[in-house]
């Protein structure tokens, strides 16, 4: 049985595979690490310094994901009322935090409802 990585090394997973999809770039509005496509965010890292507890937060719109998502321990709808747009922050220091490969799936189900189709399209290989 191997060890589950870090919360930093999963984190560090994660915003590199969202950099790698499609026409997205990492920008630090509020101090805190984001990804975006077209502008618009659809991956928060949040701050690396160890002054909030690590976590990434996604934009889940598929019920079945949505759902797996907030069953992880500790999870929640986004604050400032984005969970009611599907936001879900899931942390990334407790028992039961999702493998890294799952969370860049939900990566990629965000860069997807928030990714002009062009993008989505390139993704696909088309």
């Amino acid at each position: 049985m191997t060890k589950a990585a870090g919360p930093v090394a999963v984190r560090e997973r994660v915003r590199a595979f969202a950099l790698g999809l499609p026409g997205a770039v990492e920008e630090f509005p509020w101090g805190e690490s984001v990804i975006k496509v077209n502008k618009k965010v659809f991956v928060f890292l949040g701050v690396d310094d160890g002054s909030h507890p690590p976590g990434v937060t996604v934009k889940l719109t598929d019920p079945e994901a949505h759902g797996h998502a907030l069953s992880t321990p500790g999870a929640q709808p986004a604050g400032y009322g984005l969970g009611k747009a599907g936001w879900v922050r899931i942390p990334l220091d407790g028992q039961g935090t999702p493998p890294a490969e799952l969370l860049c799936d939900w990566a990629e189900e965000s860069y997807r409802v928030i990714a002009p189709k062009k993008l989505i399209a390139e993704l696909d290989g088309g």
